[in-house]
């Protein structure tokens, strides 16, 4: 038996693009995205008006919040329980909502986790006095119903607001392609600067930002963007806003009372407490958590010492920290068109004034409608009243009383029948003096309801009336104060370590470590087998140190990330990444400003600053331009130039002193000749420069090392071998011609 197929077949491509185009629609229409109109999600809306329905007004006894989402879910939307709950408890946290719309009792949360609320058969709930903004003109004929997801109800499309709550309590959501970030605004603010709108449409954003300072989160944490990039934020629907914690000093400790919206405390204190473990944090001895309920947020920094710059401190950790954050804005939002779309501030007040306009047409026709109902009906009643006896009559004897009464007094259907539903008491002489009385005061409301519906002045300075009045009523200050602010930075890591002493230890196979203090033995320390100490250079523990490689490249980091000397160290080619077969010759220590003369053994150097031996590269840079088969010397320290002399030894016995300005400042290159060298002993390696040293003029000693002899030559002793620079030298005596190194020693 054939049967016809009852489907439809189409491609698998296609069908997949249309229901992912009709899920992405509902999301960004029905879940992610406020309408402009109410500033609500439906969810949200479903959430409102299903509580209005229960009677949980702001003055009524609230019920179980279990009750609501049960209401919720199982009238209007139909999701989960769990995710329509925690909607209701967003609107219900003070700390979450800038304006709450909800009046929750029970635990619905705090600042510190605000998804610890409990249980929805725990709390209870009804509606906040400002839910009257969105409610107060919903049976008035302001709004349309639609069916609900069964049919079996209607809804509202939206809720008449009196005020754009879109921009006070503001909204976030994730749809489809689309995000939105409003963030929330003062009540008062919005209203000066809708009024602002109404009375001169052509006002421009810069104009509303007049009384739209900037958002104002529900704590009193400052923000710190500056005016010119807030205004950039409400003409491009756009942008970000910072926000940063208060704080202020009690007997020398740091008590933060503000935090940005949505920080908890206690991740403050573990991020606080993480970069103090981390011994990254030298200038904070204790913190604690003091909130109580009479001080929601009081973080106590405890410095170390009185001299610690607060201001510094406080620098670094709004930076490092949760302590100042950066809020995205997205004006995301669906218009009047039904469309979502970035809006600015003018168009954000301007589309809501359209819909407050039509709202409050709306209103005043129904109202208009029920009035003139009510008149049509009284002046049936007069007609009854004076010729109450024939009325009589006519009830008492006809069988259909209806059509005999319109047809002889000329009445309509509603007026038949409200004389006909009239009770006998109301007939009393006392009643028509109320029907006048009531019919003057109808025909009154009625003349001025049309005056207003054919007045487009009067109409605005109604709304404008109805917005002073709800801002007068729920508004309130400014919580978020404006104090334009830089951007905090970070200090730098040299400066959160503690400056303490240590001796940088380098091998001959180029592993390194960092022993505590300046009286340090390198040579006596342990080394692996096969290797033995290359150079040590005293440091500080928030220094940096640089590495010289073979090839003339240089490298850094800080001293204090170096392995402690306890160990054998770590090879620096875990650290860097020098050329292959390269290895490490040299090193120094000191300030940006500290100079040094770096040479190499083929008797070329020159004096440069430490920074230009810094680099921030795994691969360094290329500092000192070395002839094939040179080594760089261990660079010694000048303090000044002008007056320091440099001592050059080469490894045949040759002692040459000269002053250190004849050398050139550079940042890196070859250099100038330090002493007079014969090439063919340079080239087979014969004679080479064993070490050059600095002393101050006048003063100072130096040792020269050759095999297990030594010398100590005074400054008395070095005049004899001064000459100018790039001159052979003196030839030191018999048993010190083979000389290794040498050293100041005083």
């Amino acid at each position: 038996m054939n049967l016809q197929a009852n489907y439809e077949q189409i491609p698998l491509k296609e069908y997949a693009e249309r229901a992912y185009l009709d899920y992405s629609m509902y999301v960004v229409l029905d879940r992610a995205l406020p309408f402009v109109g109410d500033g609500l999600k439906p969810v949200q809306r479903r959430i409102i008006y299903a509580m209005s329905e229960l009677g949980l007004a702001a003055s009524a006894k609230p019920k179980k919040s279990a009750r609501t989402v049960g209401d919720v879910i199982g009238k209007f939307h139909p999701h989960g329980d769990s995710a329509c709950y925690e909607a209701m408890v967003l609107m219900a946290q003070p700390f979450s909502y800038r304006y709450p719309l909800i009046d929750g009792q029970g635990n619905f949360g705090s600042s510190d986790d605000p998804k610890s609320f409990a249980a929805m058969r725990y709390t209870e709930s009804k509606l906040h006095p400002i839910a009257e903004v969105l409610l107060g003109e919903l049976g008035q004929g302001t709004v349309d119903f639609t069916p609900n997801f069964d049919g079996t109800l209607e809804e509202p499309s939206w809720l008449p607001a009196r005020l754009p709550h879109v921009l006070l309590n503001g909204s976030t959501g994730i749809a489809v392609g689309m995000a939105t970030d409003i963030p929330p605004h003062n009540l008062r603010e919005i209203a000066a600067a809708t009024i602002r709108l109404l009375e001169d449409p052509k006002a421009s954003v810069a104009d509303l930002c007049e009384h739209v300072k900037g958002p104002d989160f529900p704590t009193a944490s400052e923000i710190i963007t500056p005016r010119e990039a807030l205004l950039e934020i409400y003409e491009k629907g756009t942008g970000s806003v910072r926000a940063r914690a208060i704080y202020r000093e009690e007997n020398g400790n740091v008590v933060i009372t503000a935090l940005p919206h949505q920080v908890s405390p206690s991740k403050v204190l573990e991020q606080i407490a993480a970069q103090m473990r981390a011994k990254k944090l030298p200038m904070l001895e204790d913190l604690r958590d003091e909130s109580d309920h009479e001080n929601p947020v009081r973080l106590v920094l405890v410095p170390r010492s009185s001299r610690v710059d607060t201001e510094g401190m406080m620098q670094h950790l709004f930076a490092t920290t949760d302590l100042e954050k950066s809020f995205r804005v997205n004006l995301n939002m669906i218009g009047l068109d039904g469309r979502p779309q970035v809006k600015d501030l003018r168009t954000i007040l301007g589309e809501w004034l359209k819909f407050r306009t039509a709202t409050v047409t709306r209103r005043l026709e129904h109202r208009l409608a029920k009035v003139e109902r009510r008149l049509h009906l009284l002046e049936g009643l007069r007609i009854a009243f004076l010729n109450i006896d024939e009325v009589i009559r006519i009830i008492r004897t006809e069988e259909e009383p209806k059509p005999v009464l319109m047809e002889r007094f000329g009445l309509s259907v509603d007026q038949a029948e409200y004389i006909l539903e009239t009770k006998l008491r109301q007939l009393a002489r006392l009643e028509e003096m109320k029907i006048n009385a009531e019919t003057d005061k109808l025909e009154e409301e009625r003349a001025r309801i049309n005056v207003l519906l054919k007045s487009p002045t009067k109409l605005k300075r109604l709304i404008r009336d109805e917005i002073t009045a709800d801002a007068e009523k729920f508004g309130d200050a400014r919580r978020s104060p404006l104090v334009e602010r830089e951007v905090a930075q970070a200090l730098d890591e040299s400066d959160l370590v503690a400056s303490e002493p240590v001796t940088v230890v380098l091998s001959q196979k180029g592993w390194v470590r960092a022993a505590k203090g300046h009286d340090v033995d390198a040579e006596g320390l342990n080394y692996r087998e096969g290797d033995a100490l290359s150079c040590a250079v005293p440091s500080r523990t928030n220094q940096q140190v640089a590495f010289v490689d073979s090839t003339g490249r240089s490298y850094s980091t800080l001293a204090h990330t170096l392995p402690s000397a306890r160990g054998n160290g770590e090879p620096l080619t875990g650290r860097f990444s020098p050329p292959a077969g390269a290895r490490f010759d040299a090193m120094a220590s000191g300030v940006n400003d500290t100079r040094l003369v770096l040479a190499s053994d083929f008797g070329y150097g020159f004096v440069t600053r430490f920074e230009s031996m810094l680099s921030n590269k795994k691969a360094g840079k290329q500092l000192i331009n070395l002839p094939d088969g040179a080594h760089v010397l261990p660079p010694p320290i000048t303090a000044e130039p002008s007056r320091d002399r440099i001592v050059v030894a080469t490894t045949a016995g040759h002692l040459l002193m000269f002053s250190v300005a004849e050398l050139p400042e550079l940042d890196k290159g070859k250099g100038n000749k330090l002493i007079s060298i014969p090439k063919d002993k340079l080239e087979s390696g014969e004679e080479r420069v064993a070490g050059v040293t600095v002393v101050a003029e006048g003063s100072g000693e130096v040792t020269l090392f050759a095999g297990q002899r030594k010398l100590t030559l005074k400054w008395s002793e070095l005049v004899e071998y001064g000459g100018n620079r790039a001159t052979r030298g003196g030839l030191l005596p018999r048993g010190l011609r083979r000389v290794d190194r040498l050293v100041t020693s005083g």
